[in-house]
């Protein structure tokens, strides 16, 4: 690009401003704004649309005094790392002279990471946001380890859930007969419409399938040169039909006319990377064991299912269990699921280990099958108590020297690490 067109662009995307007027206050706000008592680089991932980018705005209301950019705008196409330094007095020309750097969806440059470290070594702050899980980890891996302090933004939680649909979140703490009635009825509808930022506040199903293009064609297909655009589209059905069931690489093969299992490994790992899916491995005591058995499927939020698929849509139970799996990442945790002669949904291993079984009615027919596999993951994590958690359901079960809690869900999202 030449240098004199960068600077139109700089004044274009200031001159739209960084209003927060109306968008909900993420609950990771408080946790990014402590990392800038460092000089670490600040990394924002996530999938696209899921609020990035009102984060990035919500913490320059409060961090004065900086320079921002998007790579996300057309103009930027053929923008390359060897402009950066023209694209910087661009940027001093528009803000002012700055020790904090806002750049948007960075991944776009190829090579952004050289500029990234030398605008820290003359200490700079820089926070940046893009929507590929695994390609900005792997370049700060190399040149900056050690130097950066990295935050997954997730579509809504169930708080923020609640605070677009305007349902006063401090009311819950009384569990008054009128909040409980509430609370189970946005549930209900937050394991359907998930927590897509936009979506729940404009109800536009078209908005849900731009992102779901978005996804497959440019940070799938595009960005990885893949030819067989009908094979991931095929994948991606056969993925969403199997939402918290196990899966192998083999058995996907087949229908998708593949001729081995590593096109299809690889076809849901970039899949995962752009924050689509999650692949969750059975836990073991060696990486061999993980490896090899079967992995759980889950998808980011569960609103791509109705958007894509023409089937219906899947039980409660199972969309239970999925936004269960996205709230443990929320929160941080390592989670893996375990199988022996029983199974059982959920275990974590770091920052705590936790056995947690997710069971939407939880009654006299399935207590048995739910309670074993829950205390068999408990005896293989040596643990004393676990947790089940349900649609509505609460008591408290003694298994021996055991204790498991039965929890509504809706008590548990709610709850304050």
């Amino acid at each position: 690009m030449e240098k004199r067109d960068l600077k139109p662009i700089v004044q274009r995307q200031k001159s739209r401003g960084f209003s927060t007027e109306g968008t909900v206050q993420r609950d990771l706000l408080p946790e990014v704004l402590n990392t800038f008592k460092d000089n670490r680089v600040i990394i924002l991932t996530g999938m696209r649309r899921v609020g990035k980018s009102t984060l990035l705005k919500q913490i320059m209301q409060r961090r004065p005094d900086y320079c921002y950019v998007t790579f996300e705008d057309e103009k930027f196409v053929d923008f390359k790392a060897s402009e950066f330094e023209d694209l910087n007095e661009a940027m001093m020309e528009a803000y002012g002279s700055s020790k904090l750097y806002f750049f948007d969806e960075v991944q776009l440059v190829d090579k952004f990471e050289t500029f990234v470290r030398r605008l820290q070594d003359d200490g700079k702050k820089i926070v940046l946001t893009g929507s590929n899980a695994s390609l900005l980890s792997v370049e700060f891996g190399t040149r900056l380890t050690g130097r950066y302090k990295q935050f997954e933004v997730f579509p809504f939680s169930f708080k923020e859930y609640l605070k677009v649909k305007g349902f006063d979140v401090s009311r819950a703490s009384r569990y008054l007969a009128e909040d409980k009635v509430a609370l189970k009825k946005h549930l209900s509808g937050y394991l359907f419409s998930g927590g897509l930022p936009e979506y729940l506040i404009n109800g536009d199903p078209n908005h849900v399938w731009t992102i779901y293009e978005n996804i497959i064609y440019r940070d799938v297909i595009a960005r990885y040169g893949i030819r067989k655009h009908n094979t991931v589209r095929e994948l991606v059905n056969l993925l969403m039909a199997s939402i918290a069931s196990k899966v192998t690489y083999n058995a996907l093969k087949k229908p998708l006319g593949l001729a081995n299992s590593i096109t299809v490994k690889e076809y849901i790992s970039y899949l995962c990377n752009a924050y689509l899916f999650y692949e969750l491995r059975r836990f073991g005591f060696s990486v061999r064991e993980q490896l090899d058995a079967p992995r759980k499927i889950y998808i980011m939020d569960p609103a791509f299912y109705k958007a894509v698929t023409l089937s219906m849509s899947p039980d409660s139970g199972r969309l239970l269990e999925n936004q269960i799996l996205v709230e443990l990442r929320r929160r941080g945790r390592e989670i893996y699921y375990y199988e022996g002669k029983g199974e059982c949904d959920f275990v974590t291993t770091r920052p705590e280990k936790e056995a947690i079984q997710v069971c939407y009615d939880f009654n006299p027919s399935n207590k048995q099958r739910e309670v074993g596999g829950l205390v068999e993951a408990m005896d293989a994590l040596k643990l004393k108590s676990g947790l089940i958690l349900t649609y509505d359901q609460e008591e408290e079960i003694k298994v021996g020297a055991k204790t498991i809690s039965v929890k509504p869900a809706w008590k548990w999202l709610l709850e304050t690490e």
